[in-house]
């Protein structure tokens, strides 16, 4: 755990900011932002998912200000927080992996294990032909991030393009995606879809 001591200045704007100053806010936001999510991603491997924990925090922050009781600088309490929020996430995708290995496990026949399986393997067959027809810059970049689990900063440094342009294409991969998938809404359901693979 980071353990600073608080600073008089520190001080002075958390005082600001408890008392409702949105400059004093946006200070700790700009000064720690980059780094919290550089810090959370270490843990998740996911930087979307990231920067949406790290953002939590800080609404949680701004909402709860008059009642802050900080034994430590603001700086300890943003990365005690980010790193229990962390290993709380990689706790419930743990345990939602074991419910769904008893689920498998404790199926009631060997054909209805089999359905399952191959009801997986249809869904992954059909996001593969959509992700197959995206164009091939769109592909590669999506690939990357998905498969090989790439930050859009490590897509951008390895392809020599802009980190927006990774954002770019990666948003116009997932609408294509969604996209293809309505043609099987009578097949499949959609929801489950997006929620397993996006």
């Amino acid at each position: 755990m980071i353990k600073d001591k608080v600073s008089e200045e520190e001080i002075f704007i958390l005082q600001k900011m408890i008392a409702g100053d949105e400059n004093a806010f946006k200070y700790f936001f700009d000064t720690y932002y980059d780094d919290l999510c550089n810090y959370v991603n270490i843990y998740l491997r996911k930087e979307s998912l990231s920067e949406d924990i790290v953002q939590n925090i800080f609404i949680y922050l701004w909402e709860k200000k008059s009642s802050l009781n900080l034994k430590n600088s603001v700086k300890s309490y943003l990365y005690s927080a980010s790193k229990n929020k962390s290993l709380n996430h990689l706790r419930n995708i743990k345990n939602q992996s074991r419910i769904a290995k008893e689920h498998f496990s404790q199926s009631d026949t060997a054909t209805g294990s089999t359905d399952q399986y191959l009801e997986f393997e249809e869904l992954r067959s059909i996001v593969s032909q959509a992700v197959d027809r995206l164009p091939a810059r769109c592909k590669k970049i999506y690939q990357l991030s998905r498969d090989r689990e790439m930050t859009h900063k490590e897509i951008a440094e390895e392809l020599g393009i802009s980190v927006k342009t990774v954002e770019n294409q990666i948003t116009i991969a997932i609408k294509k995606i969604k996209d293809f998938l309505e043609l099987y809404y009578d097949q499949i359901f959609m929801s489950f879809i997006l929620s397993f693979f996006f």
